[in-house]
């Protein structure tokens, strides 16, 4: 009984629509407005870039790297939570 490797498992619509979720939830882990905005547009370019994408090779391909992308920005939040300045950006202050 071979069965499939799991690179050539395509991820359904739900997974990755999941995966881009919790992009954007890690984006507003940081307390940089820079890195904020920077980790959110990165992924929203990533999935629109990638939207019409059919290909299950490709698709479990990119899905597998957005996982590796959410756990660096995950890890990166903390380190940036750590050494965070106890001042806002100018673009976070309200007026």
């Amino acid at each position: 009984m071979a069965s499939a490797p799991l690179s050539a498992v395509s991820p359904s619509r739900s997974e990755v629509l999941s995966l881009f979720r919790s992009l954007l939830r890690s984006a507003r882990q940081f307390c940089d407005y820079n890195i904020k905005e920077y980790t959110k547009r990165r992924a929203i370019d990533a999935f629109r870039q990638n939207q019409s994408l059919s290909d299950p090779a490709s698709v479990a391909s990119l899905y597998s790297e957005g996982k590796t992308q959410l756990d660096v920005a995950k890890r990166q939040s903390i380190v940036y939570s750590l050494y965070a300045p106890n001042i806002k950006s100018v673009m976070e202050i309200k007026q």
